[in-house]
């Protein structure tokens, strides 16, 4: 869990520098457990065993895509994520856990979020003016993810789980006012990025919260104090963004918003705290605790009732509201009102971005077109002016990047994951084995749901520091599951019963033990190499970046390693070739964006460079060639247009017009 808490403090673990190196660290483990602990496959609960297999599957069929992928760097990257997340669930779910083990681990990962979150709150307070206006662009915080929704995101996969544990009885009472004030304090910092999606995705999460889990009573005794905090502070957080996006940098603003979220939660860990100290003390009869949840359960559907009621009033005409908010998403961000953005209309591209998805899933239906090669499809049939380089969606990335066979696994092996995590949950509550255990899966649980809500409208697959945690939960869920042939009971593999005496063991292993054995080692090391190659390739990428301006023969000699390291990317020989340009050579930046097509022949950047390079030359008829197929690569760049038509006319198109930068400019580097 450190890993994950590391991967939060920066960019989300989005970058593959940041969650290569710990891919390799979590393959390490996995092996060291399989080797040291063993792993007793028939105790697996046929549940997971299909989960596994159907994720394993869905693993292998993203490396595959390598081969109908237009750009293989970007799908062998993106396999590699999938890897990753299968790393993360094997790891966590393959070995029984007890309650308390499972408790101490959450709780150890929740804390450690809340106190970054803690972290980022005292940092904006301490921020200049200035500062604050990077801090928080358009009145929404960015930091540390560097993008706003994966920033509250992040914050709301842990409120679920430190929400859930606050309520069970099996903690100390300390801890469950200290996980009750950090998921106020949580909800906080994550409503400081004004996130539409998450606003969306917590009542999908209520409902989903009561309806499957045990415990409806208690849920709601404990979420009301927390939902109090919330809403006590929240007015002061919202007008912080309000503020920043008018342009008013007011940090006493800020300062106010800090100070009103640090003392809601800790007043909601007092309370908390105190409740969870009286009733581990108070012992009441069946019949009265049997009295009490009825009561809370009738409190709890009265204020169901009274907070549609108030929603219905407010809204006035909820037919008139949900064919607005239809409007504003397929209208784009112009269709949104003025005012508060968290209200002003679901208004942005997404709509275009799943156009784009569900006609690639049409045209290449039974397995996609090739893990995380949204973007360039995007530049050709898109209408809006972005340029995303995943659809924003967990659903339709799988659909369209994986076609039926992909969704199919996935659906499969979720699935299967749920069934053994629910059966838990419902088993252990009904059961009152280790009830514990029961509180902790339902706790991991949520926060993998949450991700798997807010991801169905948003690009969370793609951000480590939130798809590694999310299966690291759902995997903890599953290893809470009562196992075949179960714990207690059973004799170890080298005791010996009365009267009985001891088998005779063959020493060493049989031949098939070998080859699986080898097989294995094999494996792994395949994995490892994976892994290693495009983080290793990066590095260099990133260090030929650093140093161009003073030792440019070092970083070509750089970027030379870093295309030898990933033989399938192009990002070495486009940022060779834009280092080339800045340094007027340009029969080197011709043989490095050359190079660069061979590696993506449909990268619309690389062609329009080589036709600014043909033009420069005096080479027409190249030029026009060029120009025209990157104009056709990319129809709504004004540049590629402008240069096609120049050219056209008789005119040439200058390298240096084009406004060049070292960095390539339909690339977001790393």
């Amino acid at each position: 869990m450190t890993l994950f808490v590391v991967w939060a403090s920066g960019q989300a673990g989005y970058p593959v520098t940041r969650w290569g190196p710990g891919g390799l660290i979590l393959l390490a483990l996995l092996g060291v457990a399989v080797v040291f602990i063993g792993l007793d496959r028939a105790k697996l609960p046929i549940a997971l065993k299909i989960a596994l297999v159907c994720f394993a599957a869905y693993t292998a069929l993203s490396f595959l895509s390598i081969l109908w992928a237009r750009v293989p760097g970007d799908a062998w990257e993106g396999a590699d994520r999938t890897l990753l997340y299968l790393i993360v669930f094997a790891l966590f779910a393959c070995w029984p856990q007890r309650g308390a083990s499972a408790a101490l681990l959450l709780s150890a990962w929740a804390l450690a979020m809340i106190a970054l979150a803690a972290f980022v709150a005292i940092h904006i307070d301490d921020a200049s003016a200035k500062s604050l206006q990077t801090l928080l662009p358009f009145g929404r915080l960015i930091y540390p993810s560097g993008y706003a929704n994966a920033n509250a995101a992040q914050w709301l996969i842990a409120f679920w789980p430190a929400l859930l544990l606050a309520r069970s009885k099996g903690l100390p009472s300390a801890l469950r006012g200290l996980l009750a004030g950090g998921a106020v304090l949580l909800a906080e910092v994550a409503l400081l990025s004004q996130s539409r999606g998450s606003l969306y995705a917590t009542p999908v999460m209520l409902v989903l919260v009561f309806a499957l889990l045990p415990g409806r009573a208690r849920t709601f005794a404990f979420l009301l104090p927390v939902a109090i905090g919330i809403a006590a502070a929240a007015p002061a957080v919202i007008r912080v963004g309000d503020r920043l996006n008018n342009g008013e940098a007011s940090t006493t603003l800020v300062h106010s918003a800090v100070t009103a979220m640090l003392v809601a939660s800790v007043c909601v860990a007092l309370a908390v705290g105190l409740a969870a100290a009286i009733e581990s003390r108070a012992r009441p009869a069946e019949q009265t605790e049997r009295r009490i949840r009825t009561a809370v359960g009738a409190i709890a559907i009265a204020s169901l009732i009274g907070l549609l009621g108030v929603g219905l009033a407010a809204v006035h005409d909820p037919v008139g509201r949900i064919s607005h908010g239809w409007d504003t998403f397929t209208q784009g961000y112009a269709a949104n009102g003025s005012g508060d953005r968290l209200t002003s209309g679901l208004g942005s591209n997404r709509y275009d971005f799943y156009r784009v998805a569900l006609d690639e899933f049409a045209s290449h239906p039974l397995l996609g077109i090739g893990v995380d090669n949204f973007q360039q499809q995007y530049l050709a049939h898109g209408r809006s002016d972005e340029t995303p380089r995943y659809p924003h969606s967990v659903e339709l990335r799988t659909l369209s990047q994986l076609g039926l066979v992909g969704t199919l696994l996935a659906i499969a092996g979720l699935a299967a994951a749920l069934l053994a995590a629910l059966r838990g949950i419902w088993v252990r509550s009904a059961t009152r084995s280790d009830p514990l255990a029961g509180a902790v899966a339902a706790a991991a649980l949520s926060g993998f749901a949450y991700w798997m809500v807010h991801g169905s409208v948003d690009w969370f697959w793609e951000f480590a520091g939130l798809g590694a945690p999310a299966f690291a939960l759902l995997g903890l869920a599953c290893a809470l599951a009562p196992r075949n042939g179960g714990w207690k009971g059973a004799l170890p593999s080298t005791a010996v019963a009365p009267g009985e005496t001891a088998p005779v063991r063959p020493r060493g292993f049989s031949p098939p033990r070998r080859l699986g054995a080898l097989a294995g080692v094999l494996l792994a090391l395949a994995m490892a190499v994976s892994l290693a190659l495009p983080w290793l390739s990066w590095r260099q990428v990133q260090g030929a970046a650093r140093v161009w301006t003073s030792d440019p023969a070092a970083a070509y000699a750089r970027l030379d390693d870093a295309a030898s390291l990933n033989p399938l990317s192009d990002e070495a020989n486009l940022v060779a070739g834009n280092i080339a340009l800045r340094l007027g050579d340009l029969r080197r930046a011709e043989r490095q964006f050359t190079q660069a097509l061979k590696r993506s022949p449909h990268d619309a950047y690389a062609t329009l460079i080589l036709g600014a390079i043909a033009s420069a030359e005096g080479h027409r008829s190249a030029a026009l060639r060029l120009l025209a197929s990157a104009a056709r690569l990319n129809p709504r760049d004004p540049v590629a247009r402008s240069a096609l038509g120049r050219v056209a006319s008789g005119g040439h198109v200058s390298v240096q017009e084009l406004g060049l930068s070292v960095l390539a400019k339909a690339r977001e580097f790393r």
